[in-house]
């Protein structure tokens, strides 16, 4: 399943609370990324949150994975998860 997770900054946090942590942050994803289980990674442009497709069997195995990436595990960021399910407006074309 393809599972849509959007990254929140936690409130109370300037930049260089970040920063320590970037490094590895980008490492675990990286990591996630050749397991196969990030498939796409991007940034917002408008405020820089990332934006990631995971693949997995579900949101809870989703966050399980968030929860490895060390801006979640010091509390900086959460992500709201979204399960994402195919397009189904194609049949409204073909139905009567």
């Amino acid at each position: 399943m393809k599972i849509l997770a959007i990254e929140k900054e936690m409130p109370g946090f300037k930049e260089n609370d970040y920063k320590p942590h970037l490094k590895a942050e980008a490492l675990q994803a990286w990591k996630l990324f050749l397991q196969g289980i990030v498939r796409e990674l991007y940034f917002t442009q408008e405020d820089n949150c990332a934006v990631l497709i995971l693949e997995c069997k579900d949101a809870d195995e989703a966050n399980k994975y968030l929860n490895t990436l060390p801006l979640v595990k010091e509390g900086l960021i959460k992500f709201d998860v979204k399960p994402l399910i195919p397009y189904s407006g194609f049949e409204r074309l073909f139905t009567k």
